[in-house]
């Protein structure tokens, strides 16, 4: 083998080496540099306008972190705290082992009817297909419900990982620009590229992060709202999954608000079920369709089943943060792909020469 092969051998080994130990190195913390990295993004038009009247950027980075910090502990302190409420409440109520409220839906003439005629349809007898899905939801709401409140329990992790976040806020939000700066520059791509890929990374983040973030907090604040005023039980807990099933196409925040209304009406409750129909139809799905194109503005938009598949992947591999994280790594996927892409194109109509022929 000649030298200079060897030589980038050797070099191409020792790098994915030394970049798998760095990995196993950062790999605790990669859930709080991804949330560091989502802030720094959400909040950099914050420290830009404070370094309007700040002259040092350390200083400017510090009040944009005593901002984040506040909103955090104040707000999300009290939406944690009275989520955590509410679960313990559900808790307790699951470990009575009946759902009262589904219960009274299947029991309800019109739905037993219904179901009378499924069963028949099916051929299924001597089998009580409600009491069988009260059983089930009731095993699967426990299992759910013991899994976030192990999460919840793990108080002193979370404070860990809080502090590390935090603390890479801080630097991402200062030297963020001087980072991507040299980044930037270790891409083996033209000048050209180099402002394609940029441009079609900063469209991605300001549709996946502006474009979800600000309208699933707006989603899920109108729907607890809603529920807290029409009475429904557990309002933090629902205008959570609202927000929380923003993220999900095609089944988005009607998979929480939808059911809602159809217990109302089940149970008589006709005016409230008509109210959240209302307002679930032109004011919580209406703000995803009047928001996202206000933010998006014709950016780069990924189709609906690459965004689902991305969400669903990115929440398995990375967790929560997957909702985001997922879709901007399959558009940094794409984005490279069409930069190698064009470069083939370019190759094969230099070898085809102007004319098109060899």
């Amino acid at each position: 083998m000649p030298a200079n092969r060897f030589y980038i051998f050797t070099l191409i080994l020792l790098s994915f080496l030394f970049g798998y130990l760095t990995y196993l190195i950062f790999k605790p913390f990669i859930s709080a540099i991804m949330w560091a990295g989502v802030l720094a993004i959400i909040f950099y038009p914050v420290y830009v306008f404070i370094r309007r009247y700040v002259k040092w950027k350390s200083l400017a980075s510090l009040l944009t972190i005593v901002i984040i910090v506040t909103i955090i502990i104040g707000p999300f302190s009290y939406l944690v705290y009275a989520l955590g409420k509410e679960l313990r409440a559900v808790t307790s109520y699951l470990e009575v082992g009946e759902l009262t409220p589904l219960n009274d839906i299947v029991r309800n003439p019109t739905v037993s009817w219904m179901l009378d005629k499924i069963q028949g349809a099916l051929g299924i007898h001597n089998v009580d297909i409600g009491k069988l899905l009260v059983k089930n939801i009731t095993i699967i709401g426990k299992d759910l419900i013991g899994r976030l409140s192990d999460s919840a329990r793990n108080i002193v992790l979370a404070l860990i990982n809080f502090i590390f976040m935090v603390f890479a806020s801080y630097f991402l939000i200062k030297d963020g620009p001087d980072f991507m700066g040299k980044i930037r520059n270790y891409l083996p791509f033209s000048d050209t590229q180099k402002d394609r890929l940029v441009q079609q990374v900063k469209d991605m983040v300001i549709s996946t992060i502006y474009g979800g973030v600000i309208v699933a907090l707006s989603q899920g604040v109108l729907g607890g709202v809603t529920f807290f005023a029409l009475g429904i039980p557990s309002p933090v807990i629902w205008g959570t999954a609202i927000a929380i099933m923003s993220f999900i196409p095609m089944l988005g925040t009607f998979s929480i608000w939808g059911p809602a209304c159809v217990y109302l009406f089940v149970q008589g409750a006709v005016v409230k079920g008509f109210v959240l129909l209302v307002v679930g139809t032109f004011g919580i799905s209406m703000i995803d369709n009047i928001l996202k194109p206000l933010i998006i503005s014709g950016r780069t938009k990924m189709p609906t089943v690459i965004i689902f598949f991305s969400v669903l992947g990115g929440i398995k591999l990375f967790g929560l943060i997957g909702l985001i994280m997922g879709p901007l790594v399959v558009a940094l996927f794409i984005s490279v792909f069409e930069i190698f892409r064009n470069i083939e194109n370019a190759d094969s109509l230099q070898a085809d020469g102007p004319d098109g022929e060899e």
